[in-house]
């Protein structure tokens, strides 16, 4: 499991999207957890599985010979934390989690300088690498991948996977 953190429009799901399409071409199964701090319409007001939500089920599933999707109403209801949101994923070689910056995960930093805002990294030890389009300060003190070269990123991450022990979600969200 390994989280792409960095601010908005720093590039963090376009730098994930090539990595995930890699990776799947490669044939692994990649898991991706996407959160977001904006309410999310997934379905037209106006669908039956909306309607059905919006009278008051608990959680709607939509299914199809294609995908399905389960759509849970918190109603007022804290946010659920991720290990729980973990939990209801398939098993997979990789779970990217793209945000949840304060999480206790292994991070990979998306920061461009340009935006004005301060990396991550010298506050976070959990930052194993950071992916820029800037220059590697001298006290970087982790890898330092070229943000313009998605291609080194996915290098890195492959390595970084192969380094790693397979383990459970169950395991991972265990010892952070």
């Amino acid at each position: 499991m390994l989280a792409v953190v960095g601010w908005s429009g720093s590039g963090k799901t376009t730098l994930l999207e090539f990595l995930v399409a890699q990776l799947a071409a490669r044939g692994l199964r990649v898991n991706v957890v996407k959160h977001s701090h904006h309410d999310i319409e997934l379905e037209p007001p106006h669908k039956d599985s909306a309607r059905l939500r919006m009278a008051g089920a608990a959680e709607v599933m939509i299914a199809s010979p294609y995908r399905y999707a389960i759509l849970r109403e918190l109603r007022g209801e804290a946010e659920p934390p991720l290990a729980e949101q973990l939990a209801r994923l398939a098993p997979a070689d990789l779970t990217l989690v793209e945000g949840y910056k304060w999480e206790p995960l292994p991070k990979l930093e998306v920061w461009r300088p340009a935006l004005g805002r301060a990396p991550l990294y010298p506050d976070d030890a959990l930052v194993v690498a950071v992916a820029s389009d800037g220059p590697a300060p001298a006290d970087a003190g982790r890898a330092w991948l070229d943000l313009n070269a998605p291609g080194d990123v996915l290098c890195w991450l492959t390595g970084w996977m192969a380094a790693r022990a397979k383990v459970s979600v169950e395991q991972a969200v265990k010892e952070g």
